[in-house]
């Protein structure tokens, strides 16, 4: 089990990130929604070709676009 260090710190079990593919130096993104934290490895290119027709709205920040989606 995982425990959150002081400086709110967590170190991940060997054997799930083994099996995740999750190697020290990655980077993960982290989502809360419905009271459960979510983390997912970046990899490049990873949305390659879903987002190529989808158009930037300028006017709204990250944080407002990813709340959008979790409702």
């Amino acid at each position: 089990m995982a425990k959150l260090s002081q400086k709110r710190q967590i170190t991940l079990p060997v054997e799930q990130c083994t099996e995740l593919g999750i190697n020290p130096g990655d980077e993960l993104e982290f989502y809360v929604a419905n009271g459960k934290l979510t983390a997912i490895k970046k990899t490049p290119s990873a949305a390659k070709g879903i987002l190529r027709d989808v158009k930037v709205n300028e006017s709204i920040t990250d944080e407002q676009s990813r709340q959008s989606a979790l409702r």
